[in-house]
């Protein structure tokens, strides 16, 4: 038995989700104890940089901890020990909840749970991405280290976070992958083929997704002649920017919010989704959720040329330079001229995507846990 474990949100944060429905598809039994902590990720960096706000984290925090406590000790007394607990995406404090309650050899005659940590994130690497500096940086590197140190294995989602471990031999590559209802929003929704080039972009406006690239290349490409209509999702630090850059262009429709059940099928009506073409040095690291479900909905791939999207998606998606408007018009305009690279595009994407759902993502964490087939210990 698996048990996921912490104060994630698997809505706002499908990771945790994804690993969850790939265990089960793959045959595991996965209970999962769960208190949602309640705040987004955007939330919990602006805490950061507005110290004063840290008391309501701690309090929140500190709630949830005693109904996790609770039900794990329900769990343990009633003689179930789980082989493995994974602690869910942006689990940094959960993690060392979860090594007290199930990790700790000093409890005599119980079995060690073997403790996952699902670390999407490195703290100290997005507070630095989001404009945090100094002291905040360094106290959120000790934090990832801590979190680390107190697992016994470490999810991450590419090559390059695998190289960013301390040590690499607790590291799995488990790539994001999507969820089943993108798949199933490729085949439920109908597009107009003879309408015009459609884009959607959806995200939190974060530095590393390169939002204002977008909207200043949307804008060079419509100079440049090219018909197409963008859907913009989302909120976030950079949206002011964005907005700015693009203007009043038409054809471009701006929405701050939209469902995560509704999001699917609203990503598949579209021809293209685009990625991240953020310039740090996170963004050269991530493939993005967006790529995978956007690939896994039928859409055309379009994103930032970067060492893990091409390792990742290879020739199924096009490529620009990250934070480079006047390369991602270029391939803009180069689609909306040709429905038929446009199909093209979106039957490669399509394809690639099939390797990422959620059972073939989960292989190597199996593999880690069940070398031999048999128990996780």
């Amino acid at each position: 038995m698996i048990v996921s474990f912490g104060t994630y949100d698997a809505v706002k944060h499908p990771r945790v989700g994804i690993v969850v429905d790939g265990l089960r598809e793959r045959g595991e039994e996965v209970r999962e104890l769960n208190h949602p902590l309640g705040f987004s990720t955007a939330e919990r960096v602006r805490m950061l940089k507005q110290p004063w706000r840290l008391p309501a984290f701690a309090w929140r925090l500190l709630t949830c901890w005693i109904a996790l406590r609770r039900d794990a000790r329900a769990m343990l007394r009633s003689g179930l020990v789980p082989d493995a607990v994974l602690v869910g995406y942006m689990g940094h404090f959960d993690v060392l909840l979860a090594r007290r309650l199930f990790g700790s050899a000093a409890r005599p005659g119980r079995r060690r749970s073997t403790i996952v940590l699902d670390h999407l994130i490195f703290a100290g690497d997005t507070a630095q991405d989001r404009g945090a500096q100094g002291l905040r940086v360094r106290l959120l590197r000790g934090l990832d280290a801590r979190a680390l140190n107190a697992a016994d294995i470490v999810l991450v989602d590419t090559v390059e976070h695998l190289e960013m471990l301390p040590d690499r031999r607790k590291g799995v590559h488990v790539p994001v992958g999507a969820r089943a209802e993108w798949f199933a929003a490729r085949s439920g929704t109908p597009r107009d083929e003879a309408a015009e080039l459609s884009l959607v972009f959806f995200g939190l406006f974060t530095p590393l997704q390169g939002a204002p690239t977008i909207a200043r290349a949307l804008r060079l490409a419509r100079e440049r002649g090219a018909d197409f209509t963008a859907t913009i999702v989302g909120t976030g630090q950079d949206y002011d920017e964005a907005r700015a850059a693009a203007g009043d262009l038409a054809g471009v429709t701006w929405v701050d919010w939209v469902d995560a059940h509704e999001l699917p099928a609203l990503v598949a009506r579209h021809d293209v989704c685009l990625g991240v073409f953020g310039t740090s040095g996170k963004a050269r690291r991530v493939v993005p959720n967006k790529v995978y479900e956007g690939a896994a909905a039928g859409c055309a791939i379009v994103t930032g040329d970067t060492p893990p999207q091409r390792s990742a998606f290879g020739d199924a998606a096009l490529y620009a330079e990250p934070g480079d408007p006047a390369s991602l018009a270029a391939v803009i305009a180069e689609l909306a001229g040709s429905p038929e690279r446009v199909a093209a595009a979106r039957a490669a994407a399509a394809a690639a995507a099939e390797g990422f759902r959620t059972r073939d993502v989960v292989a190597p964490l199996l593999e880690r846990l069940r070398p031999s087939g048999g128990s996780a210990r």
